[in-house]
C-alpha cells in the first residue's frame, strides 16, 4: 500500500444506479455485483482509493446492503483496519428530520454532516460504483489543487450507452454530459439524447470539505435531493468547477446488456491489461483450491477464477469461484457466478447465472449476444 494521504476523506455511494440492473440488485446493490470472475464492482473504487493513499473511507448504503457488508467485512483486504479512519459503513438514517433512506446524493450527504464536521481532512473525494475503473485519485487531486478550483468533476469521452438513451424518463436515473472550456465546466446536460462521442460525467468529485458541508447544509434546508442537478448546476456561474478528463479504461454498467458486454471485453488481453495493469485490485479472500481441469476438459478464451472443477467444454466465458461444469457439458459466451453448477450434458450459451444456480443434466439454454438469458440466484433449471 502507498503512504497515507491524510488530506482526503473518501465517500462511496454504492446504491447509485441500482435501477439500471433490477435483476442483479434484487438481493444486493450495484457496488456488490460480481465482475471479472472474482471481484465485486466496489473493489475497483476501494482499491483505487487505497492506492492513492486514502485510508478514511465511508460507504453510504441505502438498501440491500447485507451482501456488501459481508464482502467488505472490516476492510482488511484493502488495508483499512485502522484505529483512526479506516472503513465506515453508514446505514440509512431512520430519524424523521433526515427523511429515512436517501433519494439522491445530496440527501445521503445530509445524513453525514455531523460526520464530515468531525473529520480533519481538507478534501473529500466522492464516487458512485456504476463505473469500473482503476483510477489514480492522486493525479486528479493534484490537478484540482493546481487549478485552484472549488470543485473538480471527472469525465470520460464516449458515446452515450444505448441503454441510457432508451431508459424510460423518470426522477430516479440521471446521467450527465458536459460542456468544457479550457478545463472549466461551463454547462451540464441532464439525460441528453445526443449522438456521437460526449463528455460523460463519471460522478467522481473532489471538493473542499468545509465547502461541501456548507452547500449540502443549504441544499438540505431547501429540500434538495440530487447533488449534480440541485446543488452543482445552479452554482456553475458562481463557483470555479473544473472538469478532469480521465483517459484510462472505463467499463460503464448501464444495464444487463452492458454488464454482459463489459465482462466479455475482458477476454481480450488488451482490455484486461488496460484495466488491471496500473495497480492491483483487491477483493475478499475466499481461500479456494486452484481450479481443477479434469480429463476431457476443453478451455478456450476463458477468464477463470479459483475453486472451479471443469470436466466439460468452456469457450469465451467468464467463470467465477467455485463453479462446477460436468462431463460433456458445453458452455459458450456465458457468465457463471460463484458456485454455479452446469451438470453433465447441459448445453448453455449467452447465459448469465447468478450465484448458486444449477442447470441440470441434459438441459439446453441459449440466449443471444443482444439478449443474454439471466437465471436468478439459487434457481434450479
Amino acid at each position: 500500500m502507498v503512504k497515507s494521504n491524510s488530506s482526503v476523506v473518501g465517500i462511496i455511494f454504492p446504491n447509485s444506479y441500482d435501477a439500471l440492473v433490477p435483476e442483479l440488485v434484487s438481493v444486493r446493490l450495484m457496488a456488490s455485483i460480481p465482475f471479472a470472475s472474482r471481484y465485486r464492482i466496489i473493489d475497483f473504487t476501494l482499491s483505487s482509493m487505497t492506492h492513492s493513499g486514502i485510508d478514511n473511507i465511508s460507504v453510504v448504503v441505502n438498501k440491500n446492503y447485507h451482501s456488501l457488508m459481508d464482502h467488505l467485512g472490516s476492510g482488511r483486504e484493502w488495508d483499512l483496519v485502522r484505529k483512526n479512519g479506516g472503513l465506515h459503513i453508514f446505514p440509512p438514517f431512520a430519524e424523521k428530520e433526515v427523511g429515512g433512506p436517501y433519494v439522491g446524493r445530496a440527501s445521503a450527504l445530509a445524513s453525514l454532516l455531523d460526520f464530515l464536521r468531525d473529520q480533519k481532512e481538507k478534501y473529500v473525494i466522492m464516487s458512485d460504483t456504476n463505473v469500473v475503473v482503476n483510477f489514480d485519485f492522486s493525479d486528479m487531486l493534484q490537478a484540482h489543487i493546481n487549478s485552484g478550483a472549488e470543485m473538480t468533476i471527472a469525465y470520460n469521452e464516449q458515446e452515450i450507452p444505448e441503454e441510457l438513451l432508451n431508459y424510460p424518463a423518470n426522477d430516479k436515473i440521471f446521467y450527465y454530459t458536459f460542456d468544457v472550456e479550457e478545463g472549466r465546466l461551463k454547462k451540464v446536460y441532464i439525460n441528453p439524447k445526443t449522438g456521437g462521442v460526449q463528455k460523460m460525467s463519471m460522478n467522481i468529485f473532489i471538493v473542499d470539505r468545509e465547502l461541501l458541508i456548507d452547500i449540502v447544509n443549504t441544499a438540505y434546508i431547501q429540500g434538495r435531493s440530487f447533488f449534480m442537478r440541485d446543488v452543482i448546476m445552479p452554482q456553475l456561474g458562481k463557483m470555479n468547477v473544473q472538469a478532469y478528463k480521465y483517459t484510462g479504461y472505463v467499463a460503464r454498467i448501464s444495464g444487463m446488456k452492458s454488464y454482459f458486454e463489459e465482462n466479455m471485453k475482458l477476454l481480450d488481453d488488451y482490455n484486461l491489461d488496460a484495466l488491471f495493469s496500473s495497480a492491483p485490485i483487491y477483493t475478499k479472500i475466499r481461500g479456494d483450491n486452484p481450479t481443477h481441469y479434469k480429463d476431457g476438459a476443453k478451455i478456450q478464451n476463458v477468464m477463470m477464477a479459483d475453486g472451479c472443477v471443469i470436466e466439460g467444454e468452456v469457450e469465451n466465458s467468464v467463470i467465477f469461484r467455485g463453479v462446477k461444469i460436468g462431463k460433456g457439458a458445453k458452455v459458450k459466451n456465458c457468465i457463471l457466478m460463484q458456485d454455479s453448477v452446469i451438470e453433465s450434458g447441459a448445453n448453455v450459451e449467452y447465459l448469465i447465472t447468478d450465484k448458486n444456480v444449477t442447470i441440470t443434466s441434459g438441459k439446453a439454454m441459449k440466449g443471444t449476444d443482444t439478449f443474454p438469458v439471466y437465471i436468478e440466484k439459487y434457481k434450479v433449471v
